[in-house]
């Protein structure tokens, strides 16, 4: 393999690292999510670990189609904007429904006293038998999500109509993408989970879960991140 392949895919390697760490919409929800939704650590690393390589599937096959069809630049630039833009509304929107959910929910939790002893806070919402939505609304909005840091990256392999290059290029953006992800969402969830139990928000969690996944959201469209 040539020796300036090589170094551009530790670059790739580096660069999807830093971009990771940089972007708090690749790690924040899940660790919110699992924080107010009690998830259990495995779960969070499944979710996180699947919604990650959503995101690097659709880049890969994104890569894939601008070796294909040429005029690389140009056409990748168009499809990654539209797709970071669906992205990051996509990801505004359901933190702020799921924001509202969270404040309607916390405050139909009504305290009772009972026999004039006790004051508890009850959760008068049912329990839904249906299966969790939540992380497939995740893991739709990681698909569309942008890789912006990833056309210049694969420009080289693929104006050399190197079909192989160009997928390992991607891989290892995803890769270091993913590795990241889980590290920091591992490390976080974990930590969180030893700290003690604060009645504000056990009651107040999910509202705030959704506030910091709309902020991101809403950070991805104005800041770029």
């Amino acid at each position: 393999m040539e020796q300036n392949f090589l170094i551009l895919l530790f670059s790739t390697f580096m660069v999807g690292c830093v971009h990771t760490l940089l972007g708090p919409d690749h790690y924040l929800p899940f660790i919110a999510l699992s924080k107010s939704k009690d998830w259990s650590l495995k779960k969070t690393v499944i979710i996180t670990a699947l919604c990650g390589m959503g995101h690097i599937l659709s880049g890969l096959i994104l890569g894939i189609a601008a070796v294909s069809v040429g005029s690389i630049l140009t056409q990748l630039e168009f499809i990654e904007t539209v797709r970071g833009e669906i992205a990051a509304w996509s990801l505004t929107a359901f933190g702020f429904i799921y924001c509202i959910w969270g404040i309607r929910k916390a405050v139909s939790n009504q305290t009772h006293s009972h026999s004039g002893l006790l004051s508890h806070n009850h959760d008068h919402s049912q329990k839904s038998s249906r299966k969790e939505t939540t992380p497939w609304i995740l893991f739709l909005i990681f698909v569309f999500g942008p890789c912006e840091p990833l056309i210049p990256l694969i420009i080289y392999p693929a104006v050399n109509d190197t079909v192989f290059h160009t997928v390992l290029v991607v891989l290892v953006f995803g890769l270091s993408t993913l590795l990241v992800m889980l590290t920091v969402v591992i490390s976080s969830s974990y930590g969180l989970k030893k700290l003690i139990r604060f009645p504000f928000f056990e009651r107040y969690g999910n509202a705030m879960a959704g506030g910091i996944i709309g902020s991101c959201g809403l950070a991805m469209s104005f800041l770029g991140l």
